[in-house]
Order: C-alpha cells, then structure tokens, then sequence
C-alpha cells in the first residue's frame, strides 16, 4: 500500500487554549495511538490534501521531530460550516500486528449482461480487509466479465491468501439486473430452452 510522508511537530500543552491557537495557525491538532502513549503533535492543514481528500487509502509515514511512526487514519472531524479539518486521530501501525481498513473495490472487465442494456448495481464500493500492514493492498479487484443478467458477484469470490474479508460471505459486491431495455443473448436463450425442456 502506498504510503504519504506528512512532517509534524510535538504538541507540548493540549488544552482547548493552544488547540485553538493551533487551528487559527493553520495547523491542525493530531494524535496517535496504538503505541506505549498517545503521541500529540501538529501539522499543516495541506499536509492532510492527499490524504484525506481522495477515494484511495493511503498509510501515512508520520515524522514528529525526527522520530518516524507509521500510521493510518482513523478518525477525523471536519468543522460543521466550514468543512476544514479540526482533528485528526491516528492509529500506529506495527509489523507484526494485523489491522482492518476499507479498501475501495476495483472493477475490470466488461459484463455481458451489461451490454445486452442490464443494469449494473455496485453495491459495495469499499470492504473491510484484515491484514498485516505490508500485506493492505491498494484496492480490491473485482473481475465483472462473466456477469450476465440475473447474477451476483460475491464477497467469497474475491479470496485472496494476504489479506481477510471482514463480511459474510453472501455480500453481494456488484450484480447485473435487468432492466426494460435489456435483451437475452443468443447464449443466455440457449441455457433458458435447455432449462426449459
């Protein structure tokens, strides 16, 4: 997983005083947990742009005077008017220690049954993956070129050995349904006669 490099400084006092003194700085107040002690520090409110403003996930590889931690976002809060960032909260990432994220899901392929006029559904744009840090990917691929009118791609058919779906299995992740302009291929009709008979 591709990681952002975001440069911070220590916060030495936490209170409500300095936070705001911060914010009006253009800085914006963090923590990161996970480790022995939370650590309070501050960066510029650009340095969260990649971030935060994009549908990927990224790790972040956090400087805090000299000291590197890697972390990933776990929480952030947004000013209700204004939308700029108030908070963020990190969570320290280690080795050998297995984390949850949403991932965003990936299509490729063309559907069948799209292109007899069904109608594509992409009910589960994100999944929840458990993993060792260095095995996160970037997104999940969800291959749609066998999907014909009528069927579902499933949470199960994704299973990959580096990584777990925190789902049930039958979580439907994209599905072709018709619609009133659709029309059966010449396949399709064939497997609907030899149910038939």
């Amino acid at each position: 997983m591709k990681s952002i490099t975001i440069k911070g400084s220590k916060r030495e006092s936490v209170g409500k005083v300095a936070t705001k003194a911060l914010r009006n700085a253009g800085m914006v107040p963090c923590v990161i947990y996970g480790g022995e002690t939370p650590i309070h520090f501050s960066a510029e409110e650009k340095a969260f742009k990649n971030l935060v403003y994009t549908p990927n996930v990224y790790t972040a590889s956090i400087n805090v005077d000299g000291q590197k931690i890697s972390a990933i976002l776990q929480d952030i809060q947004f000013h209700p008017v204004t939308d700029k960032i108030l908070h963020i909260d990190f969570y320290q990432l280690f080795d050998d220690k297995e984390i949850t994220m949403n991932i965003p899901v990936k299509l490729t392929g063309t559907s069948p049954g799209v292109l007899n006029g069904g109608a594509l559904r992409f009910t589960n744009r994100k999944l929840k993956v458990k993993a060792l840090p260095v095995n996160l990917p970037d997104f999940v691929t969800a291959d749609i070129s066998k999907l014909k009118i009528g069927n579902k791609l499933f949470v199960t058919s994704l299973a990959n050995d580096d990584y777990t779906f925190m789902h049930p299995d039958n979580t439907v992740i994209v599905q072709v349904r018709t619609s009133r302009n659709a029309t059966v291929g010449e396949d399709e009709e064939e497997e609907t006669e030899a149910a038939a008979e």
